[in-house]
């Protein structure tokens, strides 16, 4: 049976600045809809915000990682080792296009503010990183992904900062930046030209966000009294220098 969706396209006008959106089907179930412009060619897609995005069971689990992950600990139940446990080539192509999917969805979980699922799906994805990278049976296979830590890393370390940011708690949303950059400048050296891209693109993005969080924080006590300080120096206002000076030093010591 065909169906026209024109309606729903003339109800939903594109807007390049406003093209995503949540919906709730019949049975109460949480999608995101994307609405695309190519042309001729107008659309809508459509993903799910929770398990898997496009809504299938692989293997009758929520996601194939969890299938290859029962598999491992069966494996070691019977021989009481990891040891000779490792993906296919065929497995591990399911496996990326899982993660494929998933970078999908978090890119368009990002742009609407769904910072703790965006959370959830880098964190999924950097759980597949680790677990071809220690189980690929193929090399090619096994640092196929490592290129993108960069960017995982980045809009991981985002999402927390933004939630960190609506609650005003500027001081941990800096702390985060600045682990996240100890951990970019730290990961080995891959011979990859979007590692180094995503690197080099992933710390100018976090030290962007981290002069915005700066200026947005207000001024601690102390930071507002030795402000005080230097406009009372350069206003050659000695006294009132000494004065301030004074109280900075008396809660230095607290």
């Amino acid at each position: 049976m065909a169906e026209d969706i024109t309606r729903i396209l003339k109800s939903w006008p594109y807007n390049p600045e406003n093209s995503i959106r949540k919906i709730i089907n019949p049975e109460g179930t949480e999608k995101i809809q994307v609405r695309v412009d190519q042309g001729a060619f107008q659309g809508i897609l459509q993903m799910e915000l929770d398990g898997r995005p496009d809504g299938t069971r692989p293997h009758n689990k929520s996601f194939a990682l969890d299938f290859y992950k029962e598999s491992l600990q069966n494996f070691i139940s019977e021989k009481e080792t990891a040891e000779g446990f490792s993906l296919s080539q065929k497995m591990c192509k399911e496996l990326f296009d899982e993660s494929r999917r998933l970078y999908e969805r978090y890119v368009f979980l990002l742009q609407i503010q769904d910072y703790d699922r965006v959370i959830r799906d880098t964190e999924r994805n950097m759980d597949v990183f680790r677990f071809v990278n220690r189980y690929a049976r193929r090399q090619d296979d096994r640092l196929n992904l490592e290129k993108w830590w960069p960017y995982i890393l980045r809009i991981h370390a985002v999402a927390r900062v933004m939630i960190a940011a609506q609650d005003e708690d500027y001081d941990s949303a800096l702390k985060i930046i600045d682990g996240v950059r100890d951990k970019l400048l730290n990961l080995e050296e891959m011979d990859a030209e979007e590692f180094r891209l995503e690197r080099k693109r992933s710390l100018q993005a976090l030290e962007e966000l981290a002069d915005e969080l700066a200026s947005k924080r207000p001024l601690s006590l102390l930071e507002k009294l030795r402000q005080d300080l230097d406009e009372a120096v350069e206003e050659e206002d000695f006294e009132k220098a000494a004065e301030i000076r004074d109280r900075i030093q008396e809660l230095e010591k607290d």
